[in-house]
């Protein structure tokens, strides 16, 4: 928002590169734009390769699509075929043609050997993308060496299910490949990414109906190219992106005394004590900040650290309409929702709480003679235009020709038809208009893997088991912990574990675990189940609110622990700095 730019500081720090950086980070490379990945078709595709990816939980994390069990049994009702490649049999898992169990953090070295199978048996379709891509034949030396045999181990899946998976997948009619929050989240996770995109170029998917395509949104245009490696952390060296600095180096940036070091901080609707790596680090830096302010409407993990907490109306005072959901929307659609119900005279929202923080910065650096060139003196005019007459500005320059009051009139929102083809040069923002797929940070991250490969570094050790984490329909985030109608029945902050793993260790039904990591041991209850692959072990994320000062009573009952209190955040994404939240070597034993 405008308010962080009026701050004029380096220090920013966003839930995107908690679990979707490694996302963005593989457009910029591939596409010149770090918000132009494409969308999965999933109306028209035959083939739809889901890895790392629980979309019937999230409704499709960074691929709007609601109703996804419908999606997924639409598909198969016309002869299509889902496969979900996954360290748990999750919910879509469940619902799919075929569920593939991968090592958690290999999915580099999975995508790599599909690749290598596709470009070694060819016949490589670029489709509509013939004549427009460059480094194709770097690609290609790159993947050769990554076989289906060399990586079966490290992967845990067969060779003869990579090399069918590859061919399915290439030969279909249609297909399309979607990863996320499993593949942004581990230490290849730009790689992981890179790697799916080259694998819907190579095998004619990209821009082409039932493949994956780019959504025409209403409102928000062509998405901005972004940018990267323009300066770096003062405590780790790591590179911003898009004017972010990764929030795994936070605390660090607190606890680093010297030029630069962060004394004071602005949260606006976030949780990062549960939801970064370390999160007890975190916490006990927070402690020692100068000044704390918090737009927020919880007393929260977090916000219990500030000094000032501004709570904002309920989002159900405001209308709505979602910029960000349906630009990447799996069908064109837009939608105004209107306030539910009439704000409290005494109330605002967060945009005017925000507009009334930029006024008063500008009027305070001018009182002290700073006012030149003031960041906030430019941002301010933007708040005195209401959400909704920025919107209305935003559909009236969209291709559509609508109004805020002509989607009044659709409730439930207007159908503007299926994805459409031929939008690339749209999309991509490299001068020359074509894709990049050569880059010495992925040349760099390829050593990275063939040196940890070539260690066992992706493996666990012998006493050691793999955390993972997971979504779950009532608990996405930390918020919904204290809505009592998401929190009844049984606790849901269980250890998911393998039976044959339940046995070895000896952990029944019921039973309560010791987890333990190189920064963090907790306690938890076990729930035995064969969903799990063998020496995998999951906790869900979000929770662990049994910490003092916190005024979330519902969520309190069922504190449950936190995962991040398990995490590593020296451990990180090779690119970009991101945290690490799979794939963390543990210790199991009986509590």
């Amino acid at each position: 928002p405008g308010f962080i730019r009026a701050l004029g500081t380096r220090s920013r720090f966003t839930a995107s590169s908690v679990d979707q950086f490694p996302r963005m980070m593989a457009a910029f490379l591939v596409y010149g734009s770090q918000f132009g990945w494409p969308i999965a078709d999933l109306e028209r595709t035959d083939y739809f390769l889901v890895i790392g990816a629980n979309p019937l939980v999230s409704n499709g994390s960074l691929m709007t699509a609601p109703g996804m069990r419908r999606r997924v049994r639409d598909i198969r009702a016309r002869g299509g075929r889902v496969v979900v490649v996954d360290p748990r049999r999750s919910e879509t898992a469940d619902a799919a043609d075929e569920h593939v169990f991968l090592r958690p953090g290999t999915d580099a070295p999975f995508l790599l050997a599909m690749l290598s199978t596709i470009f070694a048996e060819g016949p490589v379709d670029l489709g509509v993308c013939d004549g427009r891509v460059d480094g194709l034949d770097h690609v290609r030396e790159l993947v050769a060496p990554y076989t289906p045999e060399r990586v079966s181990d490290v992967t845990g899946v067969s060779a003869g299910t990579i090399r069918r998976l590859a061919r399915e997948f290439a030969s279909a009619s249609t297909g399309a490949a979607y990863a996320r929050i499993g593949t942004c989240v581990q230490s290849y996770g730009t790689l992981a990414n890179y790697l799916v995109d080259v694998l819907n170029l190579v095998t004619g998917r990209l821009d082409r109906a039932g493949g994956v395509m780019f959504t025409t949104p209403a409102a928000g245009g062509t998405p901005a190219r972004g940018h990267y490696g323009r300066w770096n952390s003062r405590t780790s060296g790591i590179p911003e992106f898009g004017g972010e600095l990764p929030v795994a180096t936070l605390a660090a940036e607190i606890e680093t005394e010297g030029e630069g070091q962060l004394r004071g901080m602005f949260t606006l609707a976030g949780n990062p004590v549960l939801s970064t790596p370390n999160g007890a680090r975190l916490d006990a830096a927070m402690a020692d900040l100068e000044f704390m302010v918090s737009v927020d409407p919880c007393m929260n993990e977090t916000t219990r650290h500030a000094n000032v907490i501004l709570p904002p109306r309920s989002s159900l005072e405001n209308p709505q309409y979602s910029l960000v959901f349906l630009r990447l929307a799996v069908r064109n659609v837009a939608k105004v929702t209107d306030a539910v119900f009439e704000p409290r005279e005494d109330s605002r929202s967060d945009w005017q709480i925000l507009g009334a923080l930029t006024e008063a910065l500008a009027e305070l650096r001018e009182r002290d003679g700073e006012g030149e060139n003031d960041p906030a003196a430019s941002v301010k005019p933007q708040y005195a235009y209401e959400p909704m007459q920025v919107i209305e500005g935003m559909l009236a320059a969209g291709p559509y020709d609508l109004s805020v009051d002509k989607l009044r009139e659709h409730p439930s929102g207007m159908d503007l038809g299926p994805l459409q083809e031929g939008r690339l040069d749209e999309i991509v923002a490299y001068e020359d208009g074509r894709l990049q797929l050569e880059h010495e940070v992925v040349d760099a991250e390829l050593h990275r893997l063939e040196a940890d490969l070539e260690a066992g570094a992706l493996v666990a050790g012998s006493d050691e088991m793999l955390l993972i984490g997971r979504r779950q329909l009532r608990s996405n985030n930390s918020w919904m912990h204290n809505c009592p109608s998401l929190m009844k029945g049984r606790d849901r902050c269980t250890l998911l574990v393998h039976p044959d793993d339940a046995r070895r260790i000896g952990l029944g039904e019921g039973a309560h675990a010791r987890v333990k990591s190189r920064v963090g041991e907790l306690e938890v209850p076990v729930e035995v189940t064969d969903e799990m692959m063998p020496g995998v072990v999951s906790l869900p994320h979000g929770f662990g609110h049994d910490r003092p000062g916190t005024r979330q009573r519902i969520a309190a009952q069922k504190a449950g622990v936190s995962m991040n209190d398990l995490t590593d955040e020296t451990v990180v994404e090779g690119m970009l700095g991101t945290g690490v939240l799979t794939a963390i070597p543990v210790r199991v034993s009986v509590a």
